[in-house]
């Protein structure tokens, strides 16, 4: 007879991606693998279980292996197709929802949306926000497209657009925020490897470049789509935060700074847009 508690101790992976993967095959919350744990499972739920727990040792990400993933505590669908949403790109949303406070029915813009979770989230937030959200990969915007729908509902306050960064906007248009987790690892960074990150698209991770060929490309073109006072915020990685400074002061935005993710890291840089 093969029970929860079974599986548990004879699982190879750690406790909780195990209990993590037992909770998508059966259906069950967690509290239910502490109360049933002594009760049988079938043969089918165990198979489907080891088949998820060999892909997992494998290295696949979890969050592909269930289809989601919590992200300022929404639950997001998570694809091959688009980047796993991580906790450090939180201070991206919690920045955004900072600055937006005094701001009635504000204009946003989300450059690179992947799975919408920056822009979902501060929709989400700000109800009456006016969030915009592009990605030049089809595939990915569809998923971004399911998250909306599913979070956000039928008069959700989304556009979303098949777009290279700002190429295919109205030029008319114009924000009060811009933000952006674009792809900033370097060509030849071994992380791309290594981990999660095999399992990613490679095109939202790495720019093939120096890490900041999108950072500058954004920094250069999305100024004109802010509104005056508007502001601009990107996150990057854990040692460009001064490059990154020093192309938004370049460009002609004021007030330039970074601020730091729970790690400490300076994870996001930005700046306003005086005219």
């Amino acid at each position: 007879m093969t029970t929860v508690a079974g599986l548990l101790r004879a699982s190879p992976l750690p406790a909780l991606e195990t209990r993590i993967l037992l909770e998508h095959v059966l259906g069950w919350r967690r509290t239910e693998l502490i109360t049933r744990d002594d009760e049988e499972l079938t043969e089918e739920s165990v198979g489907r279980f080891d088949a998820l727990a060999q892909r997992r040792a494998a290295g696949e990400p979890i969050a592909q292996l269930v289809g989601t993933r919590e992200f300022f505590g929404l639950a997001f669908e998570v694809t091959p197709l688009v980047l796993i949403p991580r906790p450090e790109t939180e201070l991206l949303v919690e920045i955004a929802l900072e600055q937006l406070a005094g701001i009635e029915a504000p204009r946003v813009l989300d450059l690179g949306t992947g799975s919408g979770a920056i822009a979902v989230a501060i929709a989400f937030s700000r109800d009456n926000a006016q969030v915009w959200a592009v990605d030049q990969s089809a595939e990915a915007l569809a998923v971004a497209t399911r998250n909306a729908s599913r979070l956000l509902g039928p008069e959700r306050n989304i556009t979303l657009l098949e777009s290279d960064w700002t190429s295919a906007l109205d030029p008319a248009l114009r924000f009060e925020m811009i933000v952006s987790n674009p792809p900033y690892i370097a060509k030849n960074d071994p992380h791309l490897s290594e981990g999660d990150l095999r399992f990613e698209p490679r095109t939202a991770l790495t720019d093939e470049a120096d890490g900041l060929a999108a950072i500058r490309t954004i920094i250069q073109t999305a100024p004109f789509f802010l509104a005056t006072g508007g502001s601009l915020w990107l996150e990057h990685g854990y040692d460009q935060a001064a490059d990154v400074r020093a192309l938004l002061t370049a460009r002609g935005l004021s007030d330039v700074r970074s601020q730091r993710d729970l790690a400490g890291i300076e994870r996001v840089s930005g700046g306003f847009f005086a005219a």
